[in-house]
């Protein structure tokens, strides 16, 4: 401690932690939401901040973008900080009609197109999945909090410019988004024996084009950020 990508302290994160993609979105969760919030965190300008929400601690910390990044947070936040919750809240372009731009959508299952899986040397595939407690106390959060949550299978890519524009394909088997690293979070946190859970919102529609602009994904997504700190408030007495 510190780690080559952290140079927080032991117990200098609570245990459970927020990891949007963004470390913009990162800081505005400390700002807005955070009593005595402070930065434990800021190798590579990816801000992690611990503070305490409605009396209870808890910690954010963006994660960069795709698998790879993801993959070395969760690890370190596993394996060396003690943290025993993440819940990645992060944006992702719907291919269901049933979803539109700044719902929240919540990742019960993950397909992937990652070969991520290969290193755990599984004689099969390995099927990605939520925490089911994080997940049941997210939606019951969310209901409480009136704002809608939709729970379903995502699909986390390798490729944000996708050239075979598989999208719709996976929409055809019931996928409902795509998003690029809920599924090398799950993947590690079975791995240690934690609780991981996405919330995402979306941000954009591959069916109709829409989009919301890199500021408005930066500070409008306030409903997943409510939904993820109540759910962090929930687990704290479990």
């Amino acid at each position: 401690m510190p780690t080559p990508h952290n140079s927080a302290q032991p117990g200098d994160f609570a245990r459970t932690v927020l990891m949007p993609g963004d470390p913009l979105r990162s800081r505005l969760i400390a700002d807005t939401f955070f009593t005595d919030a402070r930065l434990v965190n800021n190798v590579r300008g990816v801000q992690g901040y611990t503070g305490t929400y409605k009396g209870v601690p808890v910690s954010v910390m963006a994660s960069g973008m795709g698998m790879p990044a993801i993959g070395i947070y969760a690890h370190e936040l596993y394996s060396e900080y003690g943290v025993e919750n993440i819940i990645r809240i992060g944006s992702a372009g719907s291919v269901s009609d049933c979803l539109k731009l700044r719902d929240l959508v919540a990742a019960q299952g993950v397909c992937t197109n990652s070969n991520f899986a290969h290193q755990f040397g599984l004689p099969g595939s390995f099927s990605p999945i939520a925490d089911f407690t994080l997940l049941e106390t997210a939606a019951g959060a969310a209901r409480d909090l009136g704002i809608g949550l939709t729970v379903g299978n995502l699909l986390s890519s390798d490729t944000f410019y996708d050239a075979s524009s598989s999208s719709l394909k996976w929409a055809a088997m019931g996928v409902l988004a795509v998003e690029m690293e809920a599924a090398a979070l799950y993947m590690t946190a079975a791995y240690f024996g934690k609780r991981a859970l996405a919330i995402c919102s979306i941000s954009d529609s591959i069916l109709t084009g829409e989009a919301l602009t890199a500021e408005e994904r930066q500070t409008s997504f306030t409903g997943m950020m409510r939904v993820a700190l109540e759910t962090a408030v929930r687990m704290e007495a479990l």
